[in-house]
């Protein structure tokens, strides 16, 4: 109770709560919409209602964040975090004329901003995982002596032994392991919204609900934090 409250107490915590009910919703409605007709309708309003609120304002405080990311003195990571924190404002701002269409502020094209909006998320997660790929090689190569066997690889148990050691090594690194799960959740969303996968609703509320625990597990316990 005592993580929750001070989850709760954290502005990036009451988003990740949000974003777990928001996409817990969806695979709800999902599961319900052919046994419950009126609650599916709540539901849905519940989501839509949430992804509202925890998007609002945001983008601005993403653009702040790029010149943090700027300053990293490792290139890869410095090119891949600054490009991701870009795109990923750009998805708001986007998300926000969205919402001002939605709501009746605003006359625009909900279809071609809707578009723009999951193209640079998708852009933006892509560039989370490259980070995340970038790491997980440099652990690989840190602990080349702990997966190689040292006379090589001379056969298929060799092969499989080498792929569990390396798994090993990249286990012991939660920071890294929670962070892909979470950006390998989440570049699904805007695949099916853009029309490149097909899943269905209840597949992505769960997909988003395991990226949500991700980002809460990271928030609650630093060592899972990738910064």
């Amino acid at each position: 109770m005592e993580s929750l409250i001070k989850l709760n107490n954290q502005t990036a915590g009451r988003d990740k709560i949000a974003r777990l009910l928001q996409y817990l919703s969806r695979y709800l409605w999902h599961r319900f919409q052919y046994h419950q007709k009126g609650g599916v309708h709540n539901l849905k309003a519940l989501e839509y209602q949430l992804s509202t609120f925890r998007k609002f304002g945001r983008c601005v405080e993403s653009l702040y964040t790029v010149a943090q990311s700027w300053q990293n003195p490792n290139l890869s990571i410095r090119l891949s975090v600054t490009l991701s924190k870009i795109c990923h404002a750009i998805f708001l701002f986007a998300d926000h004329i969205l919402w001002l269409g939605r709501s009746d502020l605003y006359t625009i094209n909900t279809d071609k901003w809707s578009s723009i909006s999951n193209r640079y998320w998708l852009f933006s997660i892509i560039m989370n995982l490259v980070r995340d790929f970038y790491e997980i090689l440099v652990i690989l190569k840190t602990n080349r002596s702990r997966i190689l066997p040292k006379y090589g690889l001379k056969d298929f148990n060799d092969i499989f032994s080498c792929s569990a050691n390396a798994a090993i090594c990249v286990q012991g690194y939660q920071n890294v392991v929670v962070d892909t799960v979470k950006n390998c959740c989440d570049v699904f969303i805007p695949l099916t919204a853009l029309g490149h996968t097909k899943l269905s609703p209840g597949t992505i509320g769960l997909l988003g609900v395991i990226s949500s625990i991700a980002g809460i597990i990271s928030l609650v316990q630093p060592a899972a934090k990738l910064v």
